[in-house]
């Protein structure tokens, strides 16, 4: 009689599959064991869970480049912070997998699709039931629709990370937009905001781009690992993004919003989709500095108080606003303000 496994080894192998998966596709041979693994005992798929979740923790924690330092975007007077274990990390990951099962009870139960969403300053983790994941940041609204031939996600707005279980037989789907986006197995980010072209972030796999009309292959696009595209209209093209430029676009996985060199009036701006605080810019020389550096993204005080001492700035809170200043009250300058509402 074989001796049943432990949630050790249950854990180690789903770990160990969770590498492959982030290295690419696999092949038909591959993707048979490992559906077959899947299968074998009912302990694997939530291991599997955890094991994704603690692995989107891990990269998104990975170094922003060669010259950045977080200390210095500490708060004054706060204490180091001790580095997470891998203890800790594990029981974060299971906490966020049963969340995220909670989630998934719901999905798909509707044959008008079933709606998953968050508010503002909320990420929330929904496995599907095809054992796809999808991640929605902040403000984010998605329509679940899954049938025998397609597995369809509607996009309404905000921005999700989809991690899509392999499939041949039964293409994952994202519409937004009027477009479609089309994989059998892939990890990508796609972003909807009012006043921006949706952006498409691909980081594994291979996804296809085109128009709700599927006749006008001329206009289809293919988006392979490492690549970005922003539908903007008939001129758009696919552009490589480097490991750096993709650890910073996916940083609000772990709750951080990452820049390099943005202005600090756009930075203020990706700060007032988590927080009802808004950030007050009383200097038009001071919010066109470029801002670098990983903050925690629900901070904008503590994101105000670095900046302030980096650009030899004051900071003054008043009740949801945070206010900063350079070179006295009027700003060294005529007044003006700089107030981002978005």
């Amino acid at each position: 009689m074989a001796e049943r496994e432990t949630s050790r080894d249950i854990d180690q192998a789903a770990s160990d599959w969770t590498a492959r998966l982030d290295r690419g596709p696999l092949t038909a041979q591959t993707e048979e064991v490992f559906q077959a693994w899947l299968r074998g005992d009912p302990r694997r798929k939530g291991a599997l869970l955890r094991a994704r979740a603690l692995s989107l923790m891990s990269e998104s924690a990975q170094a922003l480049g060669p010259g950045f330092d977080p200390v210095a975007f500490e708060a004054p007077g706060r204490p180091a912070r001790s580095p997470l274990s891998r203890r800790q990390a594990l029981a974060w990951a299971g906490g966020a997998a049963a969340v995220g099962a909670l989630s998934a009870l719901g999905v798909g139960v509707s044959a008008a699709g079933a709606v998953i969403s968050t508010e503002r300053g909320e990420i929330r983790l929904a496995p599907l039931k095809d054992g796809s994941t999808v991640l929605l940041n902040t403000q984010t609204r998605i329509r679940v629709r899954y049938s025998r031939g397609e597995r369809r996600v509607t996009l309404l707005r905000g921005e999700a990370y989809f991690s899509v279980a392999r499939d041949e037989q039964r293409p994952f789907v994202v519409e937004v937009d009027g477009r479609r986006l089309s994989t059998a197995q892939a990890g990508f980010r796609v972003r909807k905001l009012d006043a921006d072209p949706v952006d498409v972030l691909v980081n594994q796999g291979r996804v296809d781009v085109a128009g709700l009309n599927l006749t006008a292959l001329a206009s289809r696009v293919a988006l392979t690992a490492n690549t970005q595209l922003v539908l903007s209209g008939p001129t758009e093209r696919p552009r490589p993004a480097g490991p750096e430029a993709v650890t910073r676009e996916l940083a609000w996985r772990d709750g951080k919003l990452a820049f390099e060199g943005e202005s600090l009036s756009q930075a203020a701006a990706a700060f007032g989709r988590y927080s009802d605080t808004r950030i007050q810019i009383r200097d038009p020389a001071l919010a066109r500095e470029p801002v670098t550096g990983l903050f925690a993204a629900n901070d904008p005080a503590g994101f105000s108080r670095a900046i302030a001492r980096v650009f030899d700035a004051q900071v003054e809170q008043d009740g949801d606003r945070v206010v900063l200043t350079r070179g006295g009250p009027q700003g060294g300058r005529a007044h003006q303000e700089v107030f981002v509402t978005k």
